[in-house]
């Protein structure tokens, strides 16, 4: 019977070598090997297929990011940002946007329209190009014309979630009218909760469980009653 320890004394070599990115060299080889070609950078984006002008889509979890490429590997989108109403300082505001920074622009409905590489752009993500282009057949303005709109309207601009988004600013890049077709299909999800009548029972209830647990006052009893009033009368 073979003696099971070297055999895994092997195994465990072979794993760490793998974990170091070291090759064994093969049984009976005296020479040298070449080494592996080096892994791409992460977030290595070719921007080789991209042209000035193009709509560049970036897919997230819960909604599309949007930005018109302005060649040389850089990208004109809108985000949300607190930063450019405190500072006009561009050496700040051309850093990264931090989620704080973000949420707080949401909240305060400010951002700007900012120039980024595209790998901050797309921060990891896929990239979609033109992807929308097939919605608007006979109005996709000309390559160089959706870049200098874009260009020019780099800077601090008001936000709003449901009128003055990305994508607004993309379509009226590159097809000459601000539209947002994610905008439109929450507007419709909203639409389709008040007109399903359980809505007004959920309400009901959540409101009952709230008096029950927070007690019976004004911050309870009035949203208990006004919310399902006014779903019942919008549905």
């Amino acid at each position: 019977m073979k003696n099971p320890v070297p055999q895994a004394a092997s195994l465990l070599l072979e794993k760490l070598l793998l974990l170091v990115h070291v090759r064994p060299l093969p049984a009976g080889s005296g020479g040298e090997t070449t080494p592996p070609p080096p892994p791409p950078a992460p977030g290595y984006y070719d921007t080789s297929c991209f042209k000035r002008g193009d709509l560049l889509e970036v897919p997230r979890t819960l909604f599309i990011h949007f930005g018109i490429y302005l060649g040389e590997n850089r990208v004109a989108h809108l985000m949300p940002d607190i930063l450019p109403a405190f500072t006009g300082d561009r050496r700040q505001i051309q850093q990264v946007v931090t989620n704080k920074r973000l949420i707080l622009g949401v909240i305060t409905k400010t951002a700007s329209i900012r120039v980024d590489t595209v790998e901050d752009f797309a921060y990891g993500g896929s990239i979609l190009v033109n992807h929308m282009d097939r919605l608007f057949q006979d109005q996709v303005l000309g390559s160089e014309e959706a870049a200098r709109r874009a260009e020019k309207l780099v800077g601090a601009t008001a936000y709003s979630l449901l009128w003055n988004n990305c994508e607004h600013f993309v379509t009226y890049c590159r097809y000459g009218a601000p539209v947002s077709f994610q905008t439109d299909k929450f507007c419709e999800t909203i639409k389709m909760i008040i007109r399903d009548q359980r809505s007004v029972l959920a309400s009901v209830l959540v409101g009952l469980a709230s008096i029950v647990c927070l007690g019976l006052a004004p911050s309870t009893t009035l949203p208990t009653i006004f919310i399902p009033f006014v779903l019942w009368m919008a549905g």
